[in-house]
């Protein structure tokens, strides 16, 4: 699973990649404007993570006791929430875009470029929903082939436009708006193709128009299990948003170095990511099915190989920072602002991997609660030091850097020590054959 993962994640990360090169041609502001924008897509994961992670544990735990009904009803009720999410989300998003923009950038130029790039990436956010309530389902029974089909589809289609919309060629220049609606249609497609897989191909989960009615039961049984994972991403959202708070005063090279480096980060961690998207079903339909060993081989397993592949990122990303970031801008500051963000935060690889891992572990097992407590503990260990330094005299960039990794490892230790906690608990079948799964509470 994790090796086919890894393709969806590697067209993912070529996407990333070839977004911010050719959004790179339009110089440092664009890059800044880009980057504050594209921060919102952390809400939109927060939500679909919320979504997508109570639509695995259902259906996966229901698969392992062999319950396809149950999974079946998760499905259609997960897919209408999907949209019913989406629809609201994008009201709120359309509403405060304005006034996110100018808050977040560091001159006028760069804040109508954000506000440009919204208008077509927010509907292009929005279209996500749909989309990840069916890969999650599929992930849920271990399908993943059609979802990395149609992922790398839709990256060709948006590698194929972008540079044509962004910089005219053979179109009117859209400059950054080129770059967002290459992104919305590429989406677009890969949504109607998914659904037209649903209904041709698979036959374990089916549209069906008499579960599409909300159904508040099963809502609550997805949100119980979703929404603390979200709030992870909307942790994650306000500390990217903090950053960028702290460091408007350091000008667009600061704020575009940081964008770049931010991606590249993501980039370099999507191995991981696949890894993780692997583990939490296994975990979850072997929990269903009582198999207390095999969720523990799943555990150590991909603890095990999340150590080895964030170690081997962070040497590379050592070696090269520098030429990383200069791959998409040849300004000397933003190559500096972003060499340095990278080489520091490249420490807390190994440890980014045992959260990512651990807390897809938790997702299995139906409890997302341990993840979140250790996350806001991350967040107030890194806000509360930032802020207070960023008021100092000399106060640099480095210093934040510096905290970020200090407080990851600090989230890394909690989550391992919580996750051993769980397990002891959980996998206590022989004492409690009454034992029933999150994903029943809703049947």
């Amino acid at each position: 699973m994790s090796a086919f993962m890894a393709v969806s994640m590697v067209a993912q990360t070529l996407y990333l990649l070839l977004d911010m090169y050719w959004v790179g041609h339009l110089g440092k502001e664009a890059i800044a404007a880009v980057g504050v924008a594209g921060n919102l897509a952390m809400i939109v994961l927060a939500l679909t993570q919320m979504l997508g992670v109570g639509t695995t544990a259902l259906i996966s735990q229901a698969a392992g006791r062999k319950d396809q009904p149950h999974a079946e009803l998760a499905f259609n009720q997960s897919f209408v929430m999907s949209i019913i999410v989406a629809l609201a989300l994008g009201i709120c998003a359309f509403a405060s875009m304005g006034r996110y923009s100018n808050a977040l950038t560091a001159d006028a130029v760069t804040a109508a470029l954000a506000k440009r790039y919204l208008n077509w990436f927010i509907p292009a956010l929005l279209l996500q929903f749909p989309l990840i309530s069916m890969g999650s389902a599929l992930r849920a029974t271990g399908i993943i082939k059609p979802t990395v089909a149609l992922q790398v589809l839709s990256v060709v289609l948006n590698g194929v436009m972008a540079p044509f919309l962004i910089l005219g060629i053979g179109f009117p220049r859209l400059g950054v708006t080129g770059a967002a609606l290459a992104t919305f249609i590429a989406i677009l497609v890969a949504d109607i193709l998914m659904i037209i897989y649903f209904e041709k191909k698979y036959h374990y989960l089916r549209f069906r128009a008499a579960q599409l009615r909300p159904q508040m039961k099963m809502w609550w049984s997805m949100l119980k299990i979703g929404l603390p994972a979200g709030a992870e991403f909307v942790l994650l959202f306000f500390y990217i948003t903090l950053v960028y708070k702290i460091i408007v005063g350091f000008g667009p090279a600061a704020q575009a170095g940081f964008g770049i480096g931010a991606r590249v980060m993501q980039a370099l961690f999507l191995p991981v990511v696949a890894l993780s998207f692997a583990v939490s079903p296994m975990v979850g339909q072997n929990f269903g099915g009582r198999k207390a060993d095999r969720v523990r081989h799943s555990v150590y397993s991909g603890l095990g190989i999340a150590v080895i592949l964030m170690l081997l990122l962070a040497l590379i990303t050592w070696s090269a920072a520098g030429a990383m970031i200069g791959v998409f801008s040849k300004d000397a500051q933003v190559i500096a602002f972003g060499r340095d963000y990278l080489t520091i935060v490249a420490i807390n690889f190994v440890a980014a991997g045992v959260v990512f891992t651990s807390s897809s572990v938790f997702q299995g097992l139906g409890n997302t609660v341990p993840p979140l407590i250790s996350s806001a503990t991350r967040l107030i260990l890194f806000w509360l030091p930032a802020l207070y330094l960023s008021h100092t005299p000399n106060f640099e960039i480095k210093y934040v850097w510096y905290l970020s990794v200090g407080s990851q490892l600090f989230q890394a230790c909690i989550n391992l020590f919580l996750l051993r906690q769980e397990l002891n608990k959980k996998l206590r079948f022989e004492e409690g054959d009454g034992l029933i799964p999150a994903s029943a509470a809703a049947s």
